[in-house]
């Protein structure tokens, strides 16, 4: 396919954002040991996976686009940025091959599903599904989704928790409060000088 695009000024950054659904950005500098020790990687992942208006690979030389490196956060070099629908969804810094290939492979799932502000996508096309879910015989299947056992469980774990301002003292008795059936609280083990004074 072709290779990486070489970014020369914000207009060009912010149109190969709007343009492109994934964008693999490195952001580098001339005199960076570790920008040249991984650029050969960069660009063998840019020859084999662009795809027009779906993949791009861009270079950001952050001395000569210093706005587009500080606007993205970059402080290190090399730097890359994973962005999906004009959003960054990953971050890889320092010279990581192995990282970055399996950063790029992951986005590459999304290059066909239309992100942020551009049309929707092939994954919107098929009615009755939501994004992570299952189809809706499947759900109808396993009960509608929802797992009762679970909530009720939180619901237990939340009732018997020490942080439970309702919970009436550290023997786990549930507080009447607010029900007009309050409980008096029970007497100590120990006797005070007002108990002996009352006897």
């Amino acid at each position: 396919m072709s290779g990486p695009v070489s970014i020369g000024s914000t207009t060009e950054w912010q149109s190969l954002l709007s343009s492109t659904n994934v964008v693999v950005a490195d952001f580098y500098a001339d005199w960076c040991g570790p920008c040249k020790m991984i650029a050969p990687h960069f660009e063998r992942l840019a020859k084999e996976h662009s795809r027009p208006k779906k993949v791009a690979f861009a270079k950001v030389n952050v001395d000569t686009q210093s706005t587009v490196a500080s606007s993205n956060g970059v402080s290190a070099m090399p730097t890359f940025k994973i962005f999906h629908g004009g959003n960054c969804i990953d971050t890889i810094e320092g010279a990581n091959p192995s990282g970055l290939s399996e950063a790029v492979l992951k986005a590459l799932k999304l290059a066909d599903i239309a992100g942020g502000g551009n049309k929707p996508g092939v994954a919107f096309k098929t009615p009755g599904r939501t994004l992570g879910g299952e189809a809706p015989s499947a759900l109808a299947a396993s009960g509608g989704g929802w797992n009762m056992g679970s909530i009720l469980d939180a619901r237990n774990a939340a009732e018997s928790s020490w942080f439970n301002i309702h919970k009436a003292g550290a023997r786990g008795e549930k507080s009447e409060q607010g029900r007009g059936t309050a409980k008096p609280a029970p007497k100590p083990a120990f006797r005070t000088l007002a108990d002996l004074g009352s006897e």
